[in-house]
């Protein structure tokens, strides 16, 4: 049977806290709404219930409702679910619901508990204590199992035992929802750990003798993908391919899109393409799989001959290698025939550049993030020349391999003065004789 709409009730001021509040407690259950004036804050112990049902007033329920500081309860009265609907503000901690209500609009008259159903769809974060009828334990334990903390015999309520009914289902109802969160973020850090093996892959160096370090710091707080990538791979002809690269942007579509380029990159490399081919290649990619036009990426690559003294280079808009060999500072790698950022020119070429690596080196590529920090009081950017002094202090330190690069992307973060706001991706080859 449809619920008649009641005329509009409007909340008593003592429960906005418009109006002082009377001291005594007593009276029919009605006039509890009208008692407490003292709002609810989120360190606050003081408890406030919704009941709804048809005849609050004629309730069997003992009005002198206990907090677990002994302070009195708000009680808030709703005879129907819409009124209910319009006390239901964000300081209600517990609703007890009559599972004798009809469901609004005559909905679900073949189902016991329809009306709970809908309180639980209304009020998702609330604790709910159902009301049934003496000896209906069953109707009761179902109601359980659809969602609701607890439920109570109508006739077998005192005020002792709702007040602790309450402060439990309270409680349990907290207790679910944080190991509900807890499994939430399990599942994300599941989820992110897999798409980070995507990112992060593990090098196929396998019969080099190339060592290879990386460290990878992801710009967005608490995330861990970014827009830079990179891999590193070794080709049946024992060359070793390496590249890195850098998505515009820093969010999880940046990061989907770097995780496709990278694995383009490895299977092209695989399948024999190098320099300009590949790299056209790449941008067709980025083309068909961005979401945006205004979207493009920078990419570094460089493929070292097998016996290790020489490689190619080319880059895509990205700034050039840092190379280190004994006996000289360590410097840039020629960067003159740049090509520009793929996704950005239809048609564009980049020139691959022939480079004299020597016996013994250490070959660091990287991202921006890694020169974009700010140093000093006055804010300046740390740049290419900042980033070149700071690895030579470093290498004159005896730091090599992972060491080196995790004391450089720690030192440009604390030159920054805390978190960068740009993905950092460093990756570092060395050969020794």
């Amino acid at each position: 049977m449809p619920v008649p709409v009641p005329r509009q009730r409007a909340i008593p001021a003592v429960e906005s806290g418009q109006a002082p509040a009377a001291s005594a407690i007593g009276g029919p259950l009605k006039e509890e709404a009208h008692r407490d004036a003292t709002p609810v804050h989120s360190n606050s112990a003081t408890l406030t219930l919704l009941l709804i049902e048809d005849d609050p007033a004629g309730s069997p329920i003992v009005p002198d409702l206990l907090d677990p500081a002994g302070k009195p309860m708000r009680v808030r009265t709703a005879r129907n679910l819409t009124e209910a609907e319009r006390l239901l503000t964000d300081d209600v901690h517990c609703i007890l619901l009559d599972l004798a209500l009809p469901a609004p609009g005559g909905s679900g008259a073949d189902d016991e508990l329809a009306v709970l159903k809908h309180v639980l769809q209304l009020a998702p974060r609330h604790a709910v204590l159902a009301l049934t009828a003496s000896g209906d334990a069953e109707r009761g334990t179902e109601a359980v199992r659809v969602g609701a903390q607890d439920y109570l015999f109508r006739d077998e309520l005192d005020g002792r035992l709702l007040s602790r009914a309450i402060r439990y289902a309270v409680e349990r109802k907290r207790s679910d929802t944080a190991e509900r969160r807890l499994a939430e973020g399990r599942l994300r850090a599941q989820e992110n750990r897999r798409l980070e093996r995507g990112l992060l892959p593990t090098p196929l160096l396998e019969g080099s003798s190339l060592r290879f370090a990386a460290r990878y710091r992801p710009g967005r707080s608490r995330a861990l993908l970014g827009g830079d990538f990179y891999d590193a791979v070794r080709t049946p002809d024992g060359t070793v391919h390496a590249m890195i690269g850098d998505v515009c942007g820093h969010g999880p579509d940046e990061a989907a899109l770097g995780v496709e380029l990278r694995i383009a990159w490895r299977a092209l490399t695989l399948a024999g393409l190098c320099g300009d081919e590949l790299l056209g290649t790449l941008q067709e990619v980025l083309e068909h799989e961005r979401a945006d036009e205004e979207i493009f990426a920078t990419l570094c690559t460089v493929d070292i001959a097998p016996d290790g003294r020489r490689a190619g280079l080319c880059l895509a808009g990205h700034p050039a290698p840092l190379i280190a060999r004994p006996g000289r500072p360590a410097r840039l790698l020629p960067y003159d025939n740049n090509g520009p950022a793929l996704g950005l020119l239809p048609g564009a070429r980049w020139p691959r550049m022939q480079v004299e690596l020597g016996a013994e080196w250490s070959l660091m590529l990287y991202t921006d993030g890694l020169i974009e920090g700010r140093v000093g009081a006055d804010g300046d950017r740390l740049g290419q020349d900042g980033m070149v002094a700071m690895i030579r202090r470093q290498l004159s330190e005896g730091l090599r391999g992972e060491e080196l690069l995790r004391a450089a992307v720690s030192e440009v973060r604390d030159m920054n003065g805390g978190e960068l706001t740009d993905d950092v991706a460093v990756v570092l080859l060395d050969r020794a004789p």
